[in-house]
């Protein structure tokens, strides 16, 4: 497909980026049909417009970035490609993006040429992420979100207190349940988890990964 005939919108509260990303758009031959300055416009905008791509920032008036791709995913046929513009690189941002669909995820530092990209990318179906993030950085993602899909919402609530660093005893005292309760749930996230069950691993894990843990 040629430039001229990706329409996109941004959205972005901040007018110097929301220009300076306007303006490298035009140049680079895109069509930018809108370029707003909250969430709640960019919602209008989408289900009016109905863009090829639109450009997302996740923290906006109104509305953020994952609100209006929640909102958009409700409009029936809505054929637009959805790109988180940030500068959150945390693993619980990322998180949040792959749950509610997006299809790129850009960071504010990126070039024109990395925008361009992504771009390309999604609009040939693909999932994509800036070269910013470290090679294997989504795959870490994914592979810990498939481990922590596995546990019970029980085992989840224990391990988000080991997270803040809760003894099996605090845990049981807060959840009221013995602490050997707590000790049969530690046993069966350690498995699940496919931790060291010789070492204390389940703490160090549970803080390496609490971003994850807390967006869940």
């Amino acid at each position: 497909m040629l430039k001229k005939n990706i329409t996109i919108i941004i959205a972005e509260d901040h007018p110097i980026m929301r220009n300076g990303l306007l303006q490298e758009l035009q140049h680079a031959g895109y069509t930018v049909e809108a370029a707003l300055e909250n969430g709640a416009a960019a919602v209008d905008s989408i289900a009016n417009l109905q863009p090829e791509i639109a450009i997302l920032d996740i923290e906006m008036p109104l509305l953020n970035g994952f609100e209006v791709i929640k909102h958009c995913k409700t409009i029936e046929k809505l054929k637009t490609k959805f790109i988180i513009m940030s500068y959150h690189k945390q693993k619980s941002f990322v998180i949040q993006a792959k749950k509610v669909g997006i299809d790129g995820y850009l960071l504010k530092e990126d070039s024109i040429e990395e925008i361009e990209n992504c771009i390309n990318a999604v609009m040939n179906g693909d999932i994509y992420f800036s070269n910013s993030f470290e090679s294997n950085f989504e795959k870490v993602v994914d592979n810990e979100l498939k481990k922590v899909a596995q546990l019970t919402p029980s085992e989840r609530t224990i391990i988000r207190l080991i997270s803040q660093g809760k003894n099996s005893t605090e845990v049981g005292e807060i959840l009221k349940v013995s602490p050997r309760t707590v000790q049969k749930h530690r046993t069966n996230i350690i498995l699940k988890l496919d931790l060291d069950p010789a070492a204390d691993t389940l703490s160090q894990w549970a803080k390496e990964h609490k971003e994850i843990l807390l967006s869940l």
